[in-house]
C-alpha cells in the first residue's frame, strides 16, 4: 500500500521536480523515523528491497532509453 501511495504522490510530477521532492524523504532523520514506525523487521526489509529496486530502475532508465532509441534508429530487433 505504501508503494501505491508513493506512486500517486509522484505521478503528476515532472522529472525535474522529483529530486527536490525525494531528497527530504531520504534524509537520515526521516529514515530513522520510518524505522521506528515499522511494525516488523520483515516489513522494513521489504521496503528496503523494493526501494533498492526502484532506485536501480531509475538509475538505469536513461541508459536503457538510449539503447532502445539506438536500436530503433538502426532497425535492429530482438
Amino acid at each position: 500500500m505504501a508503494m501505491r501511495a508513493f506512486y500517486n504522490e509522484i505521478k503528476g510530477m515532472r522529472v525535474r521536480e522529483l529530486p527536490a521532492y525525494l531528497k527530504p524523504r531520504f534524509s537520515w532523520e526521516n529514515v530513522k523515523k520510518s524505522t521506528d514506525q515499522a511494525t516488523s523487521s520483515v516489513e522494513l526489509l521489504f521496503h528496503v528491497c523494493i526501494g533498492g529496486m526502484i532506485f536501480s530502475y531509475l538509475v538505469a532508465l536513461p541508459h536503457e532509453r538510449r539503447h532502445l532509441e539506438h536500436q530503433q534508429q538502426h532497425g535492429h530487433g530482438h
